[in-house]
């Protein structure tokens, strides 16, 4: 689909030539014979990028135009154009947001060059306004538990300074959380806040996600592309599961950090950026960098000021807290609660996935629980054997004397499919889906077990 090209313009020629010009390079576009109607055009037509005259009497001007432009909340690049104007126009054109200003008569290589930057511009702030709404943070961190306090002292430390932070702990703690709340409280807290996460990048293609890589620079580089570096400029980046970067990526990264510095893939000149850098990992990294899968020195400039995180085990505290606030954000508007049974339940288990763990659980009983959420539903939830290494007072199951471990086990099986059919009235469709099994392993579980089908469909 062409891009389209607006054109306010009170000269007709102008317009006319101008239009011809862009239309043979195959931009859509549209005209305008003064401001007036250029701003209701923009309500309809939504262009990619507005050639503006600075004198169109009787009014409004270009200026005028621009300013009521910008109070809309339109970020669309303005080329502003003019064969009068003074340098303190062009100077209050550019306070206004004016990507670039023609002088009057065009030349066609001009227009052009400044087009395509334009619409590059553009690109980069749609595709940073997408990225900070999917990353941004949905949650505050939850709790009032002594290890997340200890968090939260950190953070507001941390936060007002431009230091480099490394965030360590397990899996599902919540380490964007934290380097979302730490980008909320600093002063770039208006700018981009953009994550990469590294062991989601293929090796080959690390290089262009974080740096970016012009036109051709390889096979398949159809159009520039700014790298993540770039999207972060004057906010902060946060690189998640640092860990996982390769021994190559990891020397340009540690070159960036400590110059400023980067350079896209088949980019002549070098460019600047302000980017403050947090990281995340759940690997021990100085075991790495003693083991030589991570530099040494990169691993000091990035450990400035470390915060680890609690696992959720050691935080159980907080635990009726985080699944008020996981079910509430589970069932907007359809409150779920919790027995002081099935909350014992769920603090007797050990929560190797942490937090994210958790959140996937209370969402699955949002969907299969009522207005209150019992120990057997629970249980029912949970992983297999989850609740038997620990319960409610810390007392390991024992099986009755004389019975064997299969038999243990047998029994406990079909008191969690019995407890299954009760709830799904029988339905052997739903039960199968409480138990996360299909049909027919469940028809041949109860046929093992010799457990009747009566009242099952």
């Amino acid at each position: 689909m062409p891009s389209r090209v607006l054109i306010i313009d009170d000269e007709p020629n102008i317009r006319r030539m101008l239009g011809a010009l862009l239309r043979a390079e195959g931009f859509g576009v549209e005209e305008a014979g003064n401001g007036s109607a250029g701003l209701i055009l923009l309500e309809k037509l939504e262009p990619e990028a507005i050639f503006l005259d600075f004198l169109m009497p009787p009014g409004p001007d270009g200026i005028e135009t621009l300013r009521q432009l910008r109070e809309r909340g339109l970020e669309t690049p303005v080329i502003m154009m003019s064969g009068k104007a003074q340098l303190a126009d062009a100077v209050r054109a550019a306070q206004l947001g004016a990507f670039q200003f023609l002088e009057k008569p065009l030349s066609p290589e001009a227009v052009l060059v400044t087009l395509r930057a334009a619409l590059e511009l553009g690109k980069a702030r749609t595709q940073n306004k997408a990225l900070r709404q999917a990353l941004a943070p949905r949650d505050e961190m939850v709790g009032t538990s002594e290890p997340i306090a200890r968090v939260r002292q950190l953070v507001a430390q941390v936060a007002p300074t431009d230091a480099r932070v490394l965030i360590t702990g397990e899996s599902g703690t919540g380490k964007e959380l934290v380097a979302a709340a730490i980008h909320r409280a600093s002063r770039r807290a208006p700018e981009p806040f953009v994550t990469v996460n590294c062991a989601a990048i293929p090796r080959e293609l690390v290089e262009s996600e974080m740096f970016g890589h012009e036109k051709g620079a390889f096979t398949g580089a159809l159009e520039r592309r700014l790298g993540r570096f770039e999207l972060a400029d004057g906010g902060t980046l946060f690189l998640d599961e640092i860990g996982d970067l390769n021994l190559e990526a990891q020397a340009k990264l540690l070159r960036t950090l400590e110059t400023g510095v980067l350079q896209r893939l088949g980019a002549e000149q070098p460019t600047q950026v302000n980017v403050r850098v947090l990281a995340a990992t759940n690997r021990r990294l100085e075991q790495a960098v003693q083991a030589g899968g991570f530099r040494e020195d990169l691993f000091f400039r990035l450990n400035i000021f470390p915060i680890p995180l609690p696992p959720l085990r050691e935080r159980l505290s907080d635990l009726p807290a985080l699944v008020a606030h996981l079910a509430a954000r589970a069932r907007p508007g359809r409150p779920q609660r919790y027995t002081a049974d099935a909350l014992r339940r769920l603090g007797a288990y050990h929560w190797p996935g942490n937090i994210r763990e958790l959140a996937n659980l209370v969402e699955r009983l949002a969907i299969l629980g009522g207005e209150e959420i019992s120990e057997g539903e629970v249980r029912l939830v949970l992983p297999d054997g989850a609740t038997r290494g620990a319960i409610a007072g810390g007392r390991r199951p024992v099986a009755p004397e004389g019975e064997s471990l299969t038999e243990a086990l047998d029994n406990y099986e079909r008191e969690l499919i019995a407890g299954a059919l009760e709830k799904a009235q029988g339905n052997m469709a739903e039960a199968s889906r409480l138990l996360q099994t299909d049909r027919a392993n469940l028809y041949r579980r109860m046929k093992r077990l010799g457990l009747e089908r009566e009242g099952a469909e």
